[in-house]
């Protein structure tokens, strides 16, 4: 009887299902990735060049792009208190595929500050170990980004307000290069949290994104009750130890601005 040949694959490429592919997290995730010789398959609910269309709030598509996957990188999140409800969409199609390896990013000191954005990634990283799919969950502080937007959406204020505690902000690209080591690597459950290259007061980052947007605007620190930002003047969103970022604000900036 003839038998069609089966394609040759290269065994040291593996194939990759990204979601979030298209966040600021996700896209240089995704160029690493394919740099580093994989064969990724970025999740989208849009069509397009180098995109795989999925719906990880409906399902549509979802099962379809995970079959053959060997690795889930997943970053897919902020919509809108659903994330749990994603993750259990990916988790269910990762078990069906008998997906070898996910890999979730979460963030610094979840369990410690009461914002409901954060009960939900406690809630995925329960999920995630409860799953029986092999694992990763790499936990990080918060991005430059995050520090960006928080002052940008201030530009038509008199001022800058700023809340009175401390921050230790991490380039994405970072991340995504640990992201990349992660996924090429055999399930290691939690891992060692990774930080920014500096602990800065926020009212400090303000005064530094002002000067670098050639901005003269008055920084008033605020000091706001409540359980959360006492997590945070607690210090719990940082990481003890030795950095593991390397690139500063105002480096980041000055790659937006130049």
């Amino acid at each position: 009887m003839f038998r069609r040949p089966r394609a040759w694959k290269d065994p040291t490429v593996t194939t990759i299902l990204v979601t979030g592919a298209t966040g600021a997290l996700g896209r240089p995730t995704v160029e690493r990735l394919r740099a580093a010789g994989h064969d990724v398959r970025a999740l989208s609910r849009r069509s397009g060049p180098g995109l795989v269309t999925g719906d990880l709030l409906t399902g549509a598509g979802v099962p379809a792009a995970v079959t053959g996957a060997s690795v889930v990188v997943h970053l897919a999140t902020g919509l809108r208190r659903k994330d749990p409800v994603i993750a259990r969409t990916l988790l269910d199609a990762a078990r069906a595929a008998r997906v070898e390896h996910l890999v979730l990013i979460s963030i610094v000191g979840i369990e410690h500050i009461p914002l409901g954005y954060y009960r939900d990634k406690v809630e995925i990283e329960r999920l995630v170990a409860a799953s029986g799919v092999p694992h990763t969950i790499l936990r990080a502080t918060q991005f430059h980004t995050l520090v960006d937007q928080l002052f940008t959406v201030q530009r038509r204020l008199p001022v800058l307000l700023a809340p009175s505690f401390d921050v230790q902000p991490i380039a994405p690209v970072e991340v995504a290069d640990r992201l990349v080591e992660l996924a090429s690597s055999a399930p290691a459950g939690r891992v060692a949290d990774i930080g920014g290259p500096a602990v800065r007061p926020l009212p400090e980052l303000a005064r530094v994104w002002a000067a670098v947007r050639g901005l003269r605007r008055r920084v008033v620190p605020a000091r706001l009750p409540g359980r959360v930002f006492a997590g945070y003047r607690a210090g719990h969103n940082l990481v003890p130890g030795p950095p593991y970022g390397r690139v500063t604000f105002e480096e980041y900036l000055t790659g937006r601005t130049a």
